[in-house]
Order: structure tokens, then sequence, then C-alpha cells
């Protein structure tokens, strides 16, 4: 919901303030893509009204500083419009009068600064972007890929397992065997990459951002920012993964006719055949967070018309998925299904199967919940706007006394102050980190441009962003407030890190 607070000189407008959240739980990430929430300020879901006469005790401001798992498929995944750099061309209001107060900006009456910990704040940050991703191996097409300390784990098993059969077909190589597996290894994983550059052009064709790709325990994962726009792009997207894997099993198979198969290219070159088309069937899969989920989301967004309709429908198919291949398929290694021969007692083989079993089950069934989460987080992101999540600020000189702008703001029902110069025009903005380390005592003494933190252009940010280039506009440039101006360079007034992380947790809380 937009309220806006009119345009002109900034002046003290509506008083009717949003819903403000307290300290909630972060809301964990999603299919590859939401933030952690810093201890905040206010009571939970208080609901404020213009403040008749608040104290003048300042708080701390914002928060400290700061995808599906499959094998290779693709996850569910503008600058913003700064205001000029100088203020309106009408003069800004004497100190003593609060800029523009929109209706529905968050307020509190009793503190008009909030306590929110230390003046080191940042933007609200998705999980994966705090995450490290590993050993940086290149940057093919401008994405950077990464592989995950968890592949050198699968390596070094699937240099064992498949080193052991290359043993037994090509004795005669005794413990080149293993080095003729690792060599599988990396070329198995190098098909994976494959794989998940073609998400990638897609997706770059598409003009979607892909932030990375990462070679994982079991596969890989192309992290894509945006959401592809129709079902036809969503459904290319995904295919072309499993579309890539099939023809690179083609090719090896064309390979394998030109070399005898009881030598070592002619069994890596079968190994790496029956690889691809495992990756590619097991892609295929109708259930999030496979490919074949994703195919299936995009079918059910066309016949529907609801992009929702379609991941809840793909997401519970892969959980019933998850389910079948944790008891599927250890009955069917049993059972000699899968062409080894079958087992009528326990031994190591079947619970290793059962193990396997069940970590490819938890996978499906994590990044299934993983998309239900995204889809419901990008539902609930258009209600982050700046403009209802901006907090009424106060024009001040930097050599007013802390003091008197603290009696000021409690005047004017504002909970920021911005140091103007004499035409007014803003130049900083006073920290809550740093009010909350003055003693009251001292307030009197201390001129608030001691205070305050420079604006740069990062810092200016348009009261029309909302949604994911608000997220995107505070991610870069991360501080703890930024300065919230109209189309014209009109002070709007002051947005805090820490009331977009609450509304965002608050957004990410509510049911779709």
């Amino acid at each position: 919901m937009d309220v806006s607070g009119g345009r002109g000189q900034p002046r003290p407008g509506n008083d009717e303030s949003a819903e403000h959240t307290g300290p909630e739980a972060p809301a964990p990430g999603g299919t590859g893509d939401a933030p952690t929430a810093p201890s905040a300020p206010t009571p939970a879901d208080a609901k404020d009204a213009r403040p008749e006469g608040p104290t003048p005790d300042a708080g701390a401001p914002a928060p400290e500083s700061g995808t599906p798992q499959d094998t290779g498929a693709a996850p569910d995944h503008g600058p913003p419009a700064h205001g000029r750099d100088r203020a309106p061309e009408h003069p800004e209001p004497p100190a003593d009068r609060p800029a523009r107060a929109p209706a529905g900006r968050p307020e509190h009456p009793d503190h008009p600064f909030a306590h929110s910990g230390s003046g080191k704040g940042q933007a609200p940050q998705r999980p994966e972007e705090r995450r490290r991703g590993g050993l940086l191996m290149g940057r093919p097409f401008g994405v950077p890929v990464y592989v995950a300390p968890s592949w050198f784990l699968v390596a070094i098993l699937i240099t064992w397992v498949f080193g052991g059969q290359i043993d037994r077909v090509l004795p005669e190589l005794g413990a080149a065997s293993y080095l003729v597996s690792l060599f599988f290894a990396v070329a198995f994983y190098a098909s994976v990459l494959v794989h998940e550059l073609a998400h990638t052009l897609a997706a770059l064709r598409f003009k979607l951002p892909v932030r990375r790709i990462q070679l994982q325990f079991f596969g890989g994962v192309s992290e894509i920012e945006k959401e592809a726009e129709t079902p036809g792009r969503e459904f290319v997207l995904a295919f072309v993964g499993p579309l890539l894997s099939l023809v690179l099993a083609g090719l090896f198979y064309l390979g394998l006719l030109a070399v005898d198969p009881g030598s070592v290219p002619g069994v890596l070159l079968a190994g790496l055949m029956v690889s691809n088309l495992i990756v590619a069937a097991f892609n295929l899969l109708p259930g999030l967070p496979l490919d074949g989920g994703r195919m299936l989301r995009a079918v059910v967004w066309a016949i529907t018309g609801k992009p929702m309709t379609g991941t809840v429908a793909a997401a519970w198919v892969g959980r019933a998925l998850a389910v079948c291949v944790l008891i599927g398929l250890p009955l069917l290694t049993q059972s000699g299904a899968l062409g080894s021969d079958a087992v009528d007692n326990v031994g190591m083989d079947t619970v290793l199967d059962a193990l396997l079993a069940a970590i490819l089950a938890a996978i499906i069934w994590t990044g299934a919940g993983n998309s239900l989460r995204m889809a419901r987080l990008r539902e609930h992101l258009p209600e982050l706007r700046a403009r209802t999540l901006t907090r009424r600020a106060v024009p001040v000189e930097s050599d007013t006394p802390l003091s008197e702008a603290l009696r000021r703001a409690n005047a004017a029902g504002a909970r920021a102050l911005v140091v103007v110069d004499a035409d007014g025009v803003p130049v900083s903005l006073v920290r809550e980190a740093a009010i909350v380390g003055v003693p009251e005592h001292r307030r009197p003494w201390v001129p608030v441009g001691t205070l305050a933190q420079d604006i740069t252009d990062g810092m200016r940010v348009s009261a029309e962003l909302a949604g994911e280039e608000l997220l995107d506009a505070l991610r870069a440039t991360p501080a703890t407030e930024y300065l919230v101006v109209e189309e014209t360079g009109e002070i709007y007034g002051v947005l805090s890190a820490a009331d977009v992380e609450r509304a965002f947790v608050k957004a990410m809380a509510r049911p779709s």
C-alpha cells in the first residue's frame, strides 16, 4: 500500500503510522535466495499514534552490519531511482520544523529513536549472500563459479567407488586405477558445470541476473536472482539443463563407438555417458527443486495463470518424490531391479544404499520447502515500500546541540535527524548509535554534526522504491540510515535499515 505524504516543502503530515513489528527470528533463505533480523527496537506489533510529549532519550539505530540443492537444477530465485544531490528548489523549513511525515511510516510515541544495537548497520541480506561460495574457479560469461568444500568429499568418494570398479575391469592398472577414477570425478563435475552453464546462458538470454554457480556435494546449482516473467521462459530455463546433459551423454556414446570399450578411454567414456543420463533423468523428475519440478511449475502456471499455484503444486510433488526416494531406492537396490544382484540379508551395501536414499530424500524435501518459502517471499516483497517505512525527520544545522535537536524531534514526533547546511541542503544523517553513546548530561554540549555520517549518493534512495529494488539499493550501499527523497529531490524522511529488516521478517512470517 503506497501512502504518500504529498509533495512540496517538507512539513508535518499525517501521522497514522504503520504497524511496527518487534524482534522476530530471522526467516531462512529460500531456493537460493532473505535476511537475518537484528535485535529489533520496538514493541511487537505496536500501532503508533502521533506523539504528544515523548521524552528526548535516544536509542540506538539499525542492525550490525552485516537453493535448492540438486544435481544440476537451477533454483528459483534496477538500480534505485536516487533523488537529486541537492535539496529541492524551495528552501528547507526552519530547523524546528520536521521533514515531511507521510501516513503509514513507523513512528514511536514514547521513543523517537529506536534501540537496535550498534551503528555499523547493513541492509538486509539473503543468507546465501553472507555465505562464502567456496573456491573460486573462474567467471565464465561473467558469472563466478565456486567449488564448495563438500565437493572434495564427494570427489574422494567417487574416486574410491569408481576406482574399485575400474580395478575389476582393468586389473593391470593397479593403483593407477584410482588416478583414472579421480579424472572421472573431475570430468563428471565438468559435465555438471556444463549443465549449469546451460541454465546460466538461458537466464542471461532472458535478462535474468545470475549471482553465481556452485558445485556441491550432489551436483551444482545456478543461483538466478529473478523470476522468469512467463511460464514459457520458466519452462525453457529449466529444460535446457537436462537437455545439455542428454546431449553430453550422446557425445560420450559416439566417442565410445570409436574406442575399445575395454580400454581406459572406453571405461571413462562409458562412465560419463551413464552418469550424464542419470543426471538428466534425475533432474527431469517432476518435483521441486529439480528441473522437472520447475517444468511442472511452468505448466501449472500456464494453466492457472498463477505462479504461486504452480510452485505449491510442484513443491508438494517434490515432497512426495522425497518420500518415494527414501523408501523406494533401497527396495529397488535390494531387489536387483537396478542391475545388481538381489540381496536377501542386510549388509554394508544395504546400509549405504539406505543412507544415500536418506540424503537424497532430505535434499529434495528441503529444496521443495525452500521453493515454497521463496515463493512466499516474492509474493510479499512488494509490501516493502520505502515510502511507508520511512521515518519522519527533523532538519538541524551541524552546530545544534544534541539536546536541542532531540527536543525538536520530540516536539515534532520525529525519529530521525538530518543535518543541513545554511541553505537547507542535507549533508549528513545523525546516527542513532552515536546518540546512544552520548550520556544525557553531555548532550547540551555535543553538536549533532559530530555524530553524523556524510550522505553519499548511495545513501539517497527514492521514496518510490519497493520490493527487490529497495533491497538491492540498500545492499549496494550498506548503512544504518538512508535519506529518502522524492523524484524532485525533496527530503521525504530517513529510512532505517532496522525498520526494513523487521518489515522483511514480518512479511516472511505471514502465510500466503
